[in-house]
């Protein structure tokens, strides 16, 4: 069974010893020394998983300092903590100690940057761009020095002087860093109402200007039903009565058939009748 086995699979056997030789053609090297340089390659990738394991494990506490400092940013401080392990892992990664720097510097750097970075991706409504970030953070900063030494919040040209920043700058940074207000604000004493309440919708009509517009509509159809059918129908044709555009002379007569001379005589009828006190009254309060 064994000789059969072989047999089925010595395509493949064949396929894997021509690529045993080409390797060592390429490589010149013997097989058993390509399979010892493997081997402590792997040895090697091994102790290096342990040592990144190790040197993360030995700046845990580094991590939760620098996450201190980002509290109160929109963000538990335990996602800071892993966020700031993130970056702590990605300054494992590209760390060349041969430059001669301090690990814990160059980590700070990346632990900084993963934490703010998340902090500008989900803490805030609008998303602000990293680097925008730390400038917030050094304006608040500033802002609440100036707040404890004069008792007050600090202007603009205050925070410029302080920050060595143009005044220009200094507002456009207070413009972005406002964080929206949800429009479920609770408002009053017994949270009963929302912020919502009070804004004005500007997409509607507001209530007076509605309820005028209506009354007009209405006396508007009652001076019209008061007119002949075809006198009525002209006007609403001509000025775009309950429709979605006016109507020319010519449009009109199309439509009953008359030519354009016909429909200025009849709308002309029907506006010197409409222009009666007793019809008229009815518009006027509409227009004082």
């Amino acid at each position: 069974p064994y000789v059969d086995v072989l047999k089925q699979h010595q395509g493949e056997l064949v396929r894997a010893q021509g690529k045993l030789i080409e390797l060592e053609r390429q490589s010149r090297l013997k097989i058993v020394e390509i399979k010892d340089i493997h081997r402590r390659m792997s040895i090697g990738e091994a102790k290096a998983r342990r040592a990144k394991k190790e040197m993360i494990e030995a700046n845990l506490r580094l991590v939760i300092s620098i996450a201190k400092k980002y509290t109160n940013r929109g963000l538990q401080f335990l996602d800071l903590i892993q966020e700031g392990n993130i970056g702590l892992m990605k300054a494992v990664d590209k760390f060349e100690y041969r430059r001669g720097y301090k690990f814990s510097t160059y980590a700070t750097w990346w632990i900084r940057q993963a934490i703010t970075r998340s902090i500008a991706d989900q803490a805030r409504t609008i998303r602000i761009p990293v680097h925008m970030i730390e400038t917030i953070n050094k304006l608040n900063r500033v802002s609440r020095q100036i707040l404890q030494e004069k008792g007050r919040d600090p202007t603009p040209d205050e925070l410029s002087e302080r920050l060595g920043m143009p005044e220009e700058k200094v507002r456009k940074v207070l413009k972005i860093a406002k964080e929206p207000i949800s429009m479920e604000t609770p408002i009053g004493d017994d949270d009963d109402s929302h912020l919502g309440d009070f804004i004005e919708d500007t997409s509607l009509p507001a209530p007076l200007d509605a309820a005028t517009f209506e009354g007009l509509r209405r006396a508007t159809q009652e001076m019209l039903y008061s007119l002949t059918q075809r006198e009525a129908k002209v006007l609403r044709m001509r000025f775009g009565i309950d429709m979605n555009t006016d109507h020319t002379l010519e449009e009109v007569g199309k439509q009953f058939d008359v030519t354009r001379e016909r429909i200025r005589q009849i709308e002309a009828k029907a506006l010197r009748k409409l222009r009666h006190p007793s019809r008229s009254e009815q518009l006027r309060s509409f227009i004082d």
